[in-house]
């Protein structure tokens, strides 16, 4: 028996690829959030000013709380510090 390959952790757990592509956009904006949030040196709290969100939520984010963060919430932060956003959707191969 073979162990089947995955391209991603995220297509290996979640229940649907629609799921595993959720999770990857998800996990991607948080990493450059966290990214942005350590470049520019900014204090939790700054950053939960800077994002529009309280300091817990920053919290979360920094801890890797992923379930409790929709990617829209994610996208609005990211923009609200300033960040551009560019999506690419790739035919199946």
């Amino acid at each position: 028996m073979t162990n089947p390959r995955f391209q991603s952790v995220w297509d290996a757990i979640e229940d649907t690829p629609a799921e595993a592509e959720n999770m990857k956009l998800r996990s991607e904006l948080m990493i450059a959030l966290k990214r942005h949030i350590s470049r520019a040196e900014l204090t939790q709290d700054a950053a939960a000013k800077l994002f529009g969100v309280t300091q817990p939520r920053v919290s979360d984010l920094m801890r890797g709380k992923i379930e409790r963060f929709s990617l829209d919430v994610l996208i609005n932060m990211a923009a609200a510090a300033g960040m551009h956003i560019e999506m690419r959707v790739l035919e199946p191969v």
